[in-house]
C-alpha cells in the first residue's frame, strides 16, 4: 500500500523568494511561510502561535514564485512535508520543518499584492471581471 505525505498551508511569506538555478540548469525557489493560529488558554488569555515552514519549489514554480511572491504576501501552499534534522556549529541538535511545494496560489486582492491585471493576463491569468452580475438579473 502506498503512503501519503501531504500539507496544505495558508501563510504569509517571511521573506522575498530567492531563485537560483542547479548545475543542470533547473530553476529552484526559497522561501518561507508562517502560518499562525490563535486560541484561548484555559484562564481564557488570548494566545498566538506561530508555526514557520521553508518552502523550495522546482521548474516552472519555482520561476512562478520568484516572478509574483513577495514577503509578507498570503499565499496558500500544497506540497510535502519533511523534517529536516542538523547538528549546529554550537554542537545543538537543530530541525526544521520543509516543504516541497507542488502547488501554490496566490490569495487576497491583486492590488494587495502589487499585482497590475495587465501583468497576470501577460502570465496567463484570467482578468477579474469588471462588474458583478445580480443573480435578480438573469433570466432563468
Amino acid at each position: 500500500m502506498a503512503g501519503l505525505n501531504k500539507v496544505m498551508l495558508i501563510g504569509h511569506l517571511g521573506r522575498d523568494p530567492e531563485l537560483r538555478y542547479t548545475s543542470s540548469g533547473t530553476p529552484v525557489c526559497d522561501f518561507s511561510v508562517a502560518v499562525s493560529r490563535r486560541y484561548n488558554t484555559r484562564d481564557g488569555q488570548q494566545q498566538d502561535e506561530t508555526e514557520w515552514f521553508r518552502v523550495t519549489a522546482w521548474n516552472k514554480l519555482a520561476e512562478i514564485c520568484a516572478n509574483y511572491l513577495t514577503k509578507g504576501q498570503q499565499v496558500y501552499i500544497e506540497g510535502r512535508v519533511k523534517l529536516d534534522r542538523w547538528t549546529g556549529q554550537d554542537g545543538q541538535e537543530r530541525s526544521t520543518l520543509a516543504v516541497t511545494a507542488f502547488e501554490m496560489q496566490m490569495l487576497g486582492s491583486r492590488r494587495d499584492q502589487g499585482v497590475s491585471d495587465d501583468t497576470m493576463e501577460a502570465a496567463g491569468a484570467p482578468a477579474e471581471a469588471e462588474e458583478t452580475i445580480d443573480p435578480d438579473d438573469l433570466p432563468f
